[in-house]
């Protein structure tokens, strides 16, 4: 059995921090297994190629969720990253803190240390802002964060829409403000990807302390006097162990981590024995609290542009290939999202509810992932802070068998409205002047979708994850939470899980630059308490 420090399970965007920070101490040995492979792919380091990973089972686990009513029965595709760098190599690449409401929240649920002005710290950190760092951004971290390369007339319109909608110009909604509209920041270095992998762990990967395993599937914990002493797992289906002398760290992801917990006998007792797993300690939070960003997709025809749907086939996808290959610039350096929309679907609100994802891009329909031939836009709206809560739980005792996910989408209320709210707001904007040179017609839902029950319907029937999911390992301290504030598991010593699994309630947006922070409030935590 080998032995070590530091065990930490997952290298995606949390465990690439961790590695980096604790193996920082030349006299800490640290191991980081990852059940993926190494992070070559040409894919993952274009930025337009995160198309080509959603489904692509070499780099992605390629989850589905359970069929559920609220759906529409259809399983829907939870992408999550098998490959060093974890999701954060097949993500949209969009930087997105979230409110500071969000993190208050966090701290008055009694997580101290949580606030956003106790978190603030951890996020100027792990940025290198290319505008320059200031008192709520980072200017000298690893990871590089990025205004967009490129522009174009079509995002500028909307942007311009939007304004004579009412909606503010934002140039940075990680700064005081998140409402408004502009263009996406993204975690690109000189028009490449700068995944978790690219911007924490190649740093480290030279020292003698840090041991990186890939391919390695962790299979459970290991237990000694009651304390977790260890990892089993397989490289290659070869049987390994390693012992850590002073903490496994949990990293996995928001399915993963609460799937291991369970297969070590940590959960809920029946459901463990249901499925023939011994029960070391009953902790009923694991695998509860699942909470995703649930999004529907409006586009519209449009004219008067060359779009991405054209600008991807035939000759121009060659020119495009030819500017990229010499300048790094031109499509190919797109993200998932290009312009950005903050927005209040009712007046007594006091911050967003509802965020857009905007690109000079369509799919053929409403549920693929295929662009349209002909030119178009898509509005995804999605709202911020879902009250529907879910669930992840496995299916048996098998590691690295899929877990059943129950994302429980729009079952409340609220979520349904504020919805409805965002797809209307969507209509507005886009039937501002600004747009009458571009716009020809609505696609999706079209023209005869207008009551709310017709919205939601639309909503249910074609509506995808926005790839966030959280929660499964929440971070509190009554008899459901997993973790305490230090991200110790509950009564289970030598075991803290340190992932977007903690997160107690959504933040409002994308989740790699929070899990980002997470990870390095963790470290900072990990070495404080090593040091006595």
């Amino acid at each position: 059995m080998s032995e070590y420090d530091y065990i930490i399970v997952g290298a995606g965007s949390a465990g690439c921090v961790l590695a980096n920070r604790l193996s920082a101490d030349p006299g800490r040995k640290v191991l980081l297994l990852e059940a993926g492979g190494k992070d070559s792919s040409i894919w993952i380091h274009v930025p337009v190629g995160f198309a080509k990973m959603l489904n692509k089972p070499s780099l992605n686990w390629c989850f589905e969720t359970e069929p559920e009513a609220g759906t529409e029965n259809r399983k829907i595709p939870i992408p999550r990253g098998k490959v060093l760098g974890g999701s954060s190599s097949i993500n949209g690449m969009l930087y997105v803190r979230g409110q500071a409401r969000d993190y208050d929240t966090w701290a008055q649920m009694g997580n101290r240390g949580w606030s956003y002005r106790d978190i603030l710290p951890y996020f100027k950190q792990s940025e290198s802002f290319e505008r320059g760092g200031d008192d709520l951004r980072g200017g000298d971290g690893p990871m590089n964060v990025a205004d967009m390369r490129e522009r174009h007339i079509l995002m500028d319109a909307i942007i311009e829409a939007a304004g004579q909608a009412g909606h503010p110009r934002n140039p940075d909604y990680n700064g005081e403000r998140q409402d408004g509209f502009g263009y996406y920041q993204v975690t690109q270095r000189d028009g490449r990807r700068h995944s978790a992998a690219r911007a924490f762990l190649q740093p480290a990967r030279s020292r003698p302390n840090l041991h990186i395993e890939t391919d390695a599937l962790a299979g459970g914990l290991l237990f000694e006097d009651g304390r977790v002493a260890g990892v089993d797992y397989t490289v290659g289906g070869q049987p390994r162990q390693a012992r850590a002398g002073a903490e496994v760290i949990l990293a996995a992801g928001a399915v993963q981590s609460p799937q291991l917990l369970e297969l070590s006998g940590i959960g809920q007792p029946e459901l463990l024995r249901q499925h023939g797993i011994e029960v070391r300690h009953e902790l009923p939070g694991v695998g509860e609290n699942l909470r995703d960003h649930y999004t529907t997709r409006m586009n519209w025809r449009v004219r008067n542009a060359v779009t991405l749907n054209e600008q991807t086939r035939g000759w121009r996808m060659g020119l495009e290939i030819l500017k990229y290959g010499v300048a790094r610039r031109g499509v190919l350096t797109f993200s998932a999202g290009i312009v950005h929309g903050f927005v209040r679907t009712r007046p007594e609100l006091e911050t967003p509810d509802v965020q857009y994802h905007c690109a000079h891009a369509s799919y053929a329909t409403a549920a693929d992932r295929k662009l349209d031939r002909e030119p178009g836009m898509t509005f995804a709206v999605c709202q911020l802070r879902p009250e529907s809560r879910g669930s992840i739980h496995v299916r048996g005792p098998q590691p690295g068998a899929e877990p059943a996910i129950r994302p429980n989408f729009l079952s409340e209320e609220m979520d349904r409205a504020a919805l409805i709210g965002g797809m209307q707001i969507a209509r507005e904007v886009v039937g501002q002047t600004a747009l009458d040179p571009y716009r020809v017609y609505e696609m999706n839902p079209g023209e005869d979708c207008r009551s709310d029950d017709d919205l939601l319907d639309f909503a249910r029937r074609t509506g995808q994850t926005v790839y966030h999911p959280i929660g499964t390992c929440r971070m509190g301290s009554d008899a459901m939470a997993v973790v305490d504030d230090q991200l110790r598991v509950h009564g289970v010593p030598g075991l803290r899980v340190v992932d977007a699994s903690i997160m107690p309630t959504l933040v409002s947006g994308n989740t790699h630059a929070p899990t980002v922070m997470i990870a390095e409030k963790g470290a900072a935590m990990i070495r404080q308490a090593a040091a006595g």
